[in-house]
């Protein structure tokens, strides 16, 4: 598999998304086409699990019903497109992945880690990125952001949205547990930054990360 898989990660009102769209135009000007999804959903399938997954109705959700729905969409997701995009030598970047995984049910929901990940490598078959940024932010300053962009219209809170702060700050801890524990794929970026600035920060990494890239032996540290 010849193309490069970026994922952006990070707790409520970090940004990532806002930084993700930033460089999707940036790789397609410099690299062609490139393929922007997002974790849950990304597919039809997905999309309908996503609906259940974020529904604010779905209180009564346990926190392995959720684990396991969060698996079935990924498996969608890494099947229909991240895998096929990678195949063909295309860039593939995805507003989520794995690494929410283990932050949110794993530290946030208390759920076994050993399990997350082994559940992980089950519905992606070992994908793993190649480059992943971490918009770290104090839960405090994010949730708070996520309020403002809830006041503008048609936009809703979500089931995750609705979590008390300390489920929030221990998505926080597991994010940098994450990232202390591969600092080669993980970046984790002051969120608190403003655009512009995190934004040439992100096109500097990944310009580089390509340029050293060789073809065919990228396969071999994205699937562990």
């Amino acid at each position: 598999m010849p193309g490069f898989f970026i994922t952006f990660e990070g707790g409520e009102g970090s940004g990532k998304t806002t930084q993700l769209k930033a460089l999707l135009a940036h790789v397609r000007a410099l690299h062609g086409d490139a393929i922007q999804t997002r974790d849950p959903g990304g597919t039809p399938i997905g999309n309908q699990v996503r609906e259940l997954l974020l529904n604010r109705d779905n209180v009564r959700m346990s926190a392995l019903a959720e684990l396991f729905l969060y698996e079935a969409s990924r498996a969608q997701l890494v099947q229909e497109v991240i895998h096929p995009g990678l195949a063909a030598g295309r860039i593939v970047l995805c507003d989520r992945f794995t690494d929410s995984t283990v932050a949110y049910q794993g530290y946030g929901r208390g759920l076994d880690l050993d399990l997350v990940e082994r559940l992980n490598a089950v519905a992606t078959g070992g994908l793993r990125p190649d480059l992943t940024f971490l918009l770290d932010i104090d839960p405090v300053v994010g949730l708070a952001r996520a309020a403002e962009r809830l006041a503008q219209p048609r936009q809703r809170r979500d089931r995750l949205e609705d979590e008390v702060l300390e489920f929030h700050q221990r998505v926080q801890a597991g994010y940098r547990a994450l990232a202390a524990r591969e600092p080669e794929r993980v970046v984790i970026l002051d969120a608190t930054r403003g655009i512009l600035e995190l934004g040439a920060r992100i096109r500097r990494d990944v310009e580089s990360r390509l340029g050293a890239e060789q073809p065919g032996p990228a396969a071999e540290s994205r699937v562990r």
